[in-house]
This record gives structure tokens, C-alpha cells and sequence, in this order.
């Protein structure tokens, strides 16, 4: 790939195209990717990770908006019919695996696995394709996957986890979550025969287990999309180096683009697959999260 100051080697390839379009505050006001600026600075926006997840979810919105107001109750087209299968097998995940019912889960499990497939699905655009056109406007640095940032990914599961605190609350009350759900599991000293003495020891012990198993859960969620990701996109790189070969005129490079494109439909095809996988459970895993904080008992 060229830039500025000529052509890149692998190296400096893979690390700019894993570099994000940064916007940064220094001490001389807002400055774009500058390294000695944005490294370990709290005031870094990834902003092609967030004009593009905005991007997709206004697509996302706007798409089905349409659909559904120019539904047809008569024969679907393949669109609506296509919609449809998918409300239809949210709705139905949501049934099988919450007791009770809720008028948020549904919609918002439907929001996060076509707003997180849109994400996915930017990995399999070419990797220099959008990034070349807008190097010809002087913007030097873009990834288009939002989920290959963990930012856009700890921000989605820490508004789930928000959501679990909230419905924890709503239906145990104080007592039942923090008392009977933190304290008192999974070693129960009442049923264990524990001395009331030793009962705060005990309860303690709890605490700390269970604030553990209830923070891991945004964690896992968050690195679980961000780490499949991160890895797809990396190998989408890799091949992109072995099919620039192609452009330079010999048969020994020409032999490792024949490969690398061969390689690129291959790993695009399976990539597919996680594609589809990775908004699924994130999406799963939010209902059963959703679902275990409202079961009151």
C-alpha cells in the first residue's frame, strides 16, 4: 500500500490498517492521530468506529421502518418475508428462554443482532476499499468493523449490564439481590448448618464470588465479539498482503496473489458463518442475562 512517505512493508501495512481514525485532546487543543498525543490519552475518539456503528444503526432503523410500514398482509415480498423470518426467530429465542414476559427484551435482542450483523458484516468489504477512497480526502487512518474496536463492544455490554443491575433491583428489591442473591450463594450457611457467628464470613465469601461472576458477564460479552473479530479482520490483512503481490509484475508474485485471492473467497465464505455466530450469541446471551435478573425467585 502507498502513503505519504512511499510504500509500506507488511509491517507498517497490518499496523496502519489496524490503526483507528483518532480525534484527541492535547495540551494545543484537538489533534488527529498524532501517536505522542493519543496514546494512553482518556480524551481519544475512535471516530470511524462511531460514525460507522451510527451509520449502520440509522440503516438498520431506517430499513426496517420502511419494511414495516409498507408491510403487505397478502403475499410478502422477499424483503418483508426476510424480515419477518427474523422477527420471528428473535421472538421465538426470547420465549424459550425467559420465564415471564417483557416488552423490552424482544425488541432490544432484535436490535442487537442486526445492528451487531451489520457491524460484523463491514469486515468482508475489501480492506483497502473504503480506506483509499478516503485517503483521496487526506484522511490517512479508517477501519470500517465497528466490533473490532473494544470500545464499541464494552459499550454495548455495559449497557446491558446497567440493564441487569436495573431489572435485579426492580424485581428482588435490595435485600433479595444483594442479601439473598450476592450473600447467601452459592454457599448457603443456613442450609450448610454455618453458626450464625460465622455467617458474615460466609456472606463475605459470597460477595466476592458472585460480584465476580456478575462483572465477568459484561467482560465475556465485550471481548468474546471484540476477540473474534479483531481476529477475522487480521486475517482479512494477512491475505490482503499476499494478493498485493499481484501487482507487481513476476511470476513468483503473481503465484502468491492467485493464492491470497483464492484464500480471501475462502476465508470470506467461512467468515460468514462468524459473522452470523457472533450477533447470535451476543444476542442469546443477552436475553439469558436479562432473563436470569428478572426471575424473582
Amino acid at each position: 500500500m502507498a502513503s505519504e512517505g512511499g510504500t509500506k512493508t507488511g509491517g507498517e501495512f497490518i499496523e496502519h490498517h489496524l490503526q483507528n481514525l483518532q480525534l484527541c485532546k492535547g495540551d494545543d487543543g484537538w489533534v488527529w492521530n498524532v501517536k505522542e498525543v493519543c496514546s494512553g490519552n482518556f480524551w481519544a475518539f475512535n471516530v470511524d468506529s462511531m460514525v460507522f456503528s451510527l451509520i449502520l444503526g440509522l440503516f438498520f432503523a431506517t430499513l426496517f421502518s420502511y419494511i414495516v410500514r409498507n408491510a403487505s398482509r397478502g403475499v410478502p415480498n422477499r424483503m418483508q418475508a426476510l424480515i419477518e423470518v427474523v422477527f420471528d426467530f428473535v421472538n421465538g429465542s426470547v420465549k424459550d428462554t425467559m420465564h415471564g414476559t417483557s416488552r423490552l427484551i424482544a425488541p432490544l435482542a432484535l436490535t442487537i443482532v442486526v445492528w451487531v450483523f451489520f457491524m460484523n458484516l463491514m469486515d468482508l468489504l475489501p480492506v483497502d476499499l473504503l480506506p483509499r477512497i478516503l485517503e483521496l480526502f487526506g484522511v490517512h487512518y479508517l477501519k470500517v468493523v465497528p466490533s473490532t474496536d473494544p470500545n464499541i463492544t464494552f459499550g454495548m455490554s455495559i449497557s446491558i449490564f446497567l440493564l441487569i443491575l436495573y431489572y435485579s433491583f426492580r424485581e428482588k428489591g435490595v435485600g433479595g439481590f444483594v442479601v439473598g442473591e450476592l450473600m447467601m450463594n452459592p454457599l448457603n450457611p443456613r442450609d450448610l448448618g454455618v453458626p450464625k457467628l460465622f455467617w458474615p464470613l460466609v456472606c463475605a465469601f459470597n460477595f466476592i464470588l458472585e460480584s465476580v461472576a456478575m462483572l465477568a458477564k459484561p467482560l465475556s460479552l465485550s471481548l468474546r465479539l471484540f476477540g473474534n473479530m479483531y481476529a477475522g479482520e487480521l486475517m482479512f490483512i494477512l491475505i490482503a498482503l499476499l494478493f498485493g503481490s499481484i501487482l507487481t509484475p513476476s511470476i513468483a508474485n503473481i503465484g502468491l496473489g492467485v493464492v491470497g485471492a483464492v484464500l480471501h473467497f475462502l476465508w470470506a465464505v467461512f467468515h460468514i458463518l462468524v459473522v452470523s455466530l457472533q450477533a447470535y450469541i451476543f444476542m442469546m446471551l443477552t436475553i439469558v442475562y436479562l432473563s436470569q435478573a428478572k426471575e424473582a425467585h
